[in-house]
């Protein structure tokens, strides 16, 4: 009953949007592994402090039944109050331009209903989890609820449990893309970088169902 109360006051106090994404993890439904609707993201950044940094741009794709969906891909610009121009040799992101630009609470609402309450996949994801959520925070908003895998972590982890190598703590994207020959093209932009995330995920479970250790346990640990 007190939760109830007061999960009603903390809605009343957060726009429509939020309340629907939220609400949504109270029906949703486990489904086998193929079945589930996957969202491999990512996030460029002006730098790497959560609290001080901004997001430039988000950009994500889905899966489902092993196979990414290109006739639904998302990405979206962000206008920038904080600009750091020595990080546009990275991303190509400039402060003004041709871009169309959307304010952080816009691209919130777009990316929220975008992901629904699906599992979300990055590459060290941590960070781009960690970006979001201060986005969030920002706005009067909560944390993302969806599960997360990290497609780093469970790199080392088919590598430990197929080739019973040591668990390597650290690989970059581009470690994977060598090792499991996937292409780099549109590299370090948000919507390239979650497409190669996701095709990194899809051949890392490849392996995986392969050798019949493919379950929740598994990814989600």
């Amino acid at each position: 009953m007190m939760w109830n109360w007061f999960r009603k006051k903390y809605n009343d106090n957060h726009p429509d949007f939020w309340k629907h994404y939220v609400d949504s993890f109270d029906k949703k439904i486990k489904k086998p592994i193929h079945e589930t609707r996957f969202v491999a993201f990512d996030t460029e950044t002006t730098g790497f402090d959560k609290k001080e940094d901004r997001i430039l741009s988000l950009g994500a794709v889905e899966i489902i039944n092993k196979t990414i969906k290109t006739n639904n891909t998302f990405e979206i610009y962000i206008k920038q109050d904080v600009f750091k121009p020595e990080t546009v040799k990275i991303h190509g992101i400039l402060k003004d331009g041709d871009l169309e630009k959307v304010s952080e609470i816009e691209a919130i609402q777009h990316f929220l209903a975008y992901i629904k309450n699906d599992i979300l996949i990055a590459h060290h994801a941590g960070f781009d989890y960690g970006m979001v959520n201060e986005m969030l925070l920002r706005h009067g908003l909560g944390k993302l609820k969806n599960d997360f895998i990290d497609t780093g972590v469970l790199f080392s982890k088919s590598k430990h449990i197929i080739y019973h190598e040591n668990l390597k703590k650290h690989y970059t994207l581009d470690d994977l893309c060598k090792e499991l020959n996937v292409s780099m093209a549109d590299r370090h932009t948000s919507i390239g970088d979650a497409l190669i995330t996701a095709l990194v995920f899809l051949k890392t479970i490849a392996r995986l169902d392969k050798r019949n250790v493919l379950k929740w346990d598994y990814l989600l640990k």
